[in-house]
């Protein structure tokens, strides 16, 4: 691997600055279960519900998501914090959706039950930038907690949770 330039160690470092909700982006089809951990994650547009997710070109699910074709994005809470460490690196043989209540909706990814929201998504585009896959993921299905529960983002390499106040 290249050196990196001091642009880019200062990119790394600035966008380690901005602090991203934790998801796990899971998969189930014909190239099997999978997961994996990602703070990509955005809204592209509500008509259709659509959301882009990025994924490292070099992580062992990338292709398993392109061939399984769907997608769940599951937006963790402050105490799925040892969970979402579960599936931060893969290794093999363990079977991290042990871990965790699993449930399918209209595409078969797996949604975590108690996620504060799960996003059941068809990938319907894919664009290639440098490292990473921009993919295009059109909701077939929103599972919400009956309640909001604190957060749990990545900020400055490490997991925080959001509280909220309530009136």
């Amino acid at each position: 691997m290249p050196e990196l330039s001091q642009t880019q160690l200062d990119f790394r470092e600035g966008m380690s600055r901005l602090g991203a909700a934790v998801n796990l982006i899971t998969s189930d089809g014909p190239a099997g279960r999978h997961g994996l951990v990602a703070s990509a994650v955005c809204s592209v547009t509500d008509h259709p519900p659509t959301l882009l997710v990025c994924i490292n070109k070099n992580a062992f699910v990338h292709d398993k998501f392109i061939e399984n074709g769907v997608l769940a994005v599951n937006v963790l809470a402050a105490e799925h914090q040892e969970l979402s460490s579960k599936f931060a690196r893969y290794v093999e043989g363990v079977d991290r959706f042990s871990y965790g209540k699993w449930v399918t909706e209209k595409t078969g990814s797996p949604l975590l039950t108690d996620a504060n929201v799960a996003f059941d998504c068809r990938i319907t585009g894919r664009q290639e930038e440098g490292t990473h896959s921009v993919f295009f993921c059109q909701v077939e299905a929103v599972r919400l907690a009956s309640e909001a529960r604190h957060g749990l983002v990545w900020f400055s390499r490490d997991y925080h949770h959001l509280v909220t106040e309530r009136a």
